[in-house]
């Protein structure tokens, strides 16, 4: 996807028995995180940067989801044991990581494994893509994601 393809509507599953579907977010801005795995120290880092600027992000009127390949079982524990609130989605055929193009080949201990890349996107009232930042870096990521969500006419 470029930034100005509209995205194709999709549908996932998310925390709290809920459903996410981009169709329902037309005219309203949000932020997707890609993330590779719940619980792991990096993801933890980045999800709880996001956490603590949470209400800064509902100030902005731009929610944030988190969205990885782990079922929503997983979801849902490391959801409650964080304090996120905010929900994560569980794309476990990878279908949306497909749209956004985050699955890459990685370096894992001297292997080659396929996985996702660290990954943010803001979405516009339009349904584009506005701005994404590709290989994150977790430190002050959250924060540089906010700034840009509150100078941007999204």
């Amino acid at each position: 996807m470029t930034e100005s393809s509209v995205l194709p509507d999709f549908e996932l599953p998310a925390t709290g028995n809920q459903r996410f579907q981009l169709s329902a977010f037309k005219g309203h801005p949000f932020v997707f995180y890609f993330y590779p795995r719940d619980d792991t120290p990096g993801c933890t880092v980045e999800g709880t940067q996001f956490r603590d600027l949470h209400a800064k992000f509902v100030n902005a009127r731009v929610p944030v989801f988190g969205v990885s390949r782990d079922p929503i079982a997983s979801h849902e524990k490391f959801k409650k044991k964080m304090s996120f609130p905010f929900e994560l989605l569980s794309d476990a055929d990878e279908k949306v990581c497909g749209i956004f193009g985050v699955m890459k080949m990685k370096n894992m201990y001297g292997r080659q494994v396929r996985g996702v890349e660290r990954s943010t996107f803001v979405i516009d009232r339009e349904g584009r893509i506005a701005k994404e930042w590709r290989g994150v870096k977790v430190p002050g990521h959250a924060q540089e994601v906010l700034d840009y969500v509150r100078s941007a006419n999204l």
